[in-house]
């Protein structure tokens, strides 16, 4: 297997493993002390997010005084470098190790798989804050503070699609979709877990199995799906685009989408009255005009973010009637979702890429109207399943909540505005790549069918 890093990189990851691999008997006392302090960063990193967390907070997590972190650290973006290396560097050598069994071994291609699905899972879920402050802050960080670790990333890219091609190659993988998109759908599909999976629910085992059975197979169980019937109409117009009325309305829109786009750019803790001002083009203060603080402007934009997906979701299904062509149904809703993430409201970017490191008052706050689209999601698989459109063997509330985050982490790697450029897909045939996969799973149908 390449690793595709310069010489320099890799003798840096060497010094680094030595450290990671000494016992703690063997580690000095500034070598425990420096361990801890990127432990506590990775944690904070991780909950909060890299700009809200300052090395007085790392400090305190860590449990030194502020003034003697400086001594192992020379900065915050120092300390954000060595925790997103380690994030995928370890994971990175399992994964690397699995795949060179599994070239031994490629009949065992679904088991191979499911190993490699559990192992990332795991790193994500529940071994290492550092993987997961990785997964969760890389996409909000500038292009400066990327650029040490994207020959690291495109390492393990590489390591899946070197694994997948090999699949694909011997028959095992569906043709029609490109290795890197159906590698970008698996890797999202599992790291918007770090959004909703709550480990005191089920092990990580559990959901690796149920992950890997729909993404290998898909939702439904026939040989083929049949999405003909799919409707893309039914577009509930979002709080941005509505007409307002009087100077103060019109402000106020203004603020609202200022705000949505920071908070999308760059977290909660992170977003302040003064970056929403700029972002308006207004005098911060100015704002209080329309909005007594950060937190009533925040609240909006979340309310109307959900409230535009649910609204929106819900009236493309309302123009199918029973008896339903359920496939077609699913692939609306899906393509519904996507419309509103990528085109239709600002607001529901923001509210996804946000929700992850909100404070738990905004949560609990916003929860009954998640909950409600969660419904709506549940009753449209659940009437399907009923009717045994969609295979009876996968539990309905993981899958929805799998399937929502293959969707969902698509704005961290689909931009819709390369549409037109070579080897870039528009948003309705990126959605309807997405349906394929989803309905039909990755494996070669054909081919299952003849076996």
């Amino acid at each position: 297997m390449d690793i595709l890093v310069d010489d320099n990189y890799r003798k840096r990851m060497i010094q680094r493993l030595d450290v990671v691999n000494k016992t703690e008997d063997e580690l000095s006392k500034s070598e425990r002390t420096r361990g801890d302090i990127l432990a506590a960063s990775a944690r904070l990193f991780r909950h909060d997010g890299y700009y809200a967390t300052t090395m007085r907070d790392i400090a305190h997590e860590s449990g030194i005084e502020a003034g003697s972190i400086y001594y192992y650290f020379q900065s915050k973006d120092q300390i954000l470098s060595e925790v997103l290396e380690l994030g995928v560097r370890q994971l990175y050598e399992k994964v690397c190790e699995i795949v060179h069994a599994a070239k031994q071994r490629p009949e065992d291609f679904r088991k191979t798989f499911a190993l490699l699905i559990e192992t990332h899972l795991t790193y994500l879920l529940t071994d290492s804050d550092f993987t997961s402050a990785n997964i969760r802050n890389y996409p909000m960080l500038s292009d400066e503070a990327r650029a040490p670790h994207r020959d690291l990333r495109a390492s393990y890219a590489g390591v899946w699609s070197s694994f997948l091609k090999d699949a694909k190659d011997s028959g095992r993988l569906r043709n029609d979709i490109s290795v890197t998109a159906i590698r970008q759908f698996i890797l999202g599909a599992m790291n918007w877990t770090v959004e909703w999976y709550n480990v005191d629910r089920y092990p990580v085992h559990i959901l690796s199995e149920r992950m890997s059975k729909l993404i290998l197979d898909g939702m439904c169980p026939s040989h083929r799906t049949d999405t003909d019937g799919q409707k893309t109409g039914g577009e509930a117009a979002s709080v941005e685009e509505q007409d307002t009325i009087g100077k103060a309305a019109k402000t106020r829109a203004e603020i609202l989408g200022a705000a949505a786009r920071v908070l999308r750019d760059k977290g909660y803790k992170a977003t302040t009255l003064r970056q929403i001002a700029d972002e308006a083009d207004m005098k911060a203060g100015s704002v209080y005009y329309h909005f007594k603080s950060k937190d009533a402007i925040v609240d909006e934009v979340l309310n109307a973010g959900l409230s535009d997906l649910l609204s929106g979701v819900t009236a493309a299904v309302q123009e199918f009637h029973a008896p339903y062509d359920h496939h077609a149904r699913i692939a609306t809703a899906i393509w519904t979702h996507l419309h509103f993430l990528f085109k239709a409201s600002v607001f529901t970017s923001a509210n996804i890429r946000s929700y992850g490191m909100l404070p738990m008052h905004f949560r609990e706050r916003h929860g009954g109207i998640r909950h409600e689209y969660g419904k709506l999601w549940d009753r449209i698989l659940r009437e399907a399943q009923e009717d045994d459109a969609i295979r009876s063997d996968i539990k309905i509330v993981p899958l929805r909540q799998v399937m929502l985050g293959a969707l969902n982490w698509t704005v961290e790697w689909f931009d819709p505005n390369k549409e037109g450029s070579s080897g870039y897909l528009s948003l309705s045939e990126f959605s309807g790549m997405l349906i394929k996969l989803l309905l039909e799973g990755i494996c070669d149908r054909e081919n299952v069918a003849r076996a």
